[in-house]
């Protein structure tokens, strides 16, 4: 019950709160909000623009929930996505195939360039206790600065005054699914994406062992689980993930690769996996509240002249929310549990 309700409250109570922001500009805020929804979701463009800007939060927020739910801090999602998008960027422009062939070696390339990126911090992490949050933070920055090494040196269109990527062959782009819209094939790979995580942690032994690393390493550790393998592989599946979120973006959208090309996906990514729970279907629906949020407040802006910092706002208090909800809920568990969580509640952890 409390996976549905924090999510929600956490929601109602964020725009409750940004209300109040919305009043010092002097605008009514029930105006703003319903612009936003009307801009998200009532027409065919709005709709389909909603879920484009949804697709690399699904993919990538699976990807942090993945690792969170081994109890590793993923928060490089954000080079992940570079790196799938520049290893993407390689196949496609590089290599001359089949459809067939082209695009499916092209996700698997975005998959392995993501999880090998996240699974340095997962080598150093198990290898020599380094702190995951530091170096997948750090490793942000050098997966972002090295697309842009490459968009300005080996990759770049030749004759281009700008720092892009040549243009993909047909054989390397997702199909468009609704005519005159922007909506393409990339829906696809997010729905396999979710079925995927879900099946994977729910329904195989090497998913039980990843959950019962993350809710308790050392009763793990006792029961025979390899706490330090399950990392690696909770790492390389998160960052192959987000990987595939950039392979969304070029294959899809851009149909080449250019410097700077995310507006920050996967830094949102964190706040999609902690308000859907790190649970797949509800990463998907927070994925598409964020896109929405994106896409409507982007039209807000147009309409009544409002900010579009007013949508971080409005993602800052949730991510508030719902960590300040978690503690509490958590705490309240640990109090009727007799002070302190005791290793035979494993079973009834994971079963969540």
């Amino acid at each position: 019950m409390l996976i549905v309700f924090v999510p929600i409250l956490s929601i109602l109570l964020a725009f409750l709160v940004g209300a109040f922001f919305i009043l010092l500009a002097k605008v009514n805020p029930l105006t703003v909000y319903y612009e936003i929804f009307k801009g998200a979701f009532a027409t065919r463009i709005g709709l389909t623009e909603s879920m484009i800007k949804s697709l690399p939060l699904v993919l990538a927020g699976l990807g942090m929930s993945f690792a969170f739910r081994c109890g590793v801090y993923n928060i490089g999602g954000e080079g992940q996505i570079f790196l799938g998008a520049l290893g993407a960027t390689f196949v496609a422009v590089k290599l001359n195939l089949p459809i067939f062939l082209h695009l499916p070696l092209v996700i698997m390339a975005g998959f392995m360039s993501g999880g090998i990126w996240a699974l340095i911090a997962g080598w150093l992490k198990t290898h020599y206790k380094v702190n995951e949050l530091i170096t997948t933070i750090m490793l942000n920055y050098i997966g972002i600065y090295l697309v842009g090494i490459f968009v300005y040196g080996p990759l770049r269109e030749p004759g281009s005054i700008f720092p892009q990527s040549s243009q993909f062959p047909p054989s390397a782009i997702f199909s468009v699914l609704v005519p005159g819209t922007r909506l393409h094939g990339g829906v696809l790979l997010a729905i396999i994406a979710t079925i995927f995580v879900y099946v994977f942690l729910w329904k195989t032994v090497s998913g039980f062992n990843i959950r019962a690393v993350g809710v308790n390493p050392e009763a793990a550790r006792f029961s025979g689980i390899s706490v330090e393998k399950n990392i690696l592989i909770a790492m390389f599946i998160s960052g192959g993930l987000a990987g595939l979120a950039g392979v969304g973006e070029v294959s899809g959208l851009t149909q080449r690769l250019f410097d700077n090309f995310s507006s920050g996906y996967g830094y949102q990514a964190v706040a999609v996996a902690l308000l859907g729970q790190t649970h797949p279907v509800g990463v998907v629906l927070a994925g598409i509240f964020f896109g929405a949020l994106r896409n409507g407040t982007t039209i807000m802006q147009r309409a009544l002249g409002v900010p579009t910092s007013l949508v971080f706002i409005i993602q800052g208090l949730v991510i508030l929310f719902v960590v300040g909800s978690s503690f509490y809920t958590t705490q309240l568990i640990k109090k009727q549990a007799g002070g302190g969580m005791k290793d035979e509640r494993l079973g009834d952890k994971l079963s969540g």
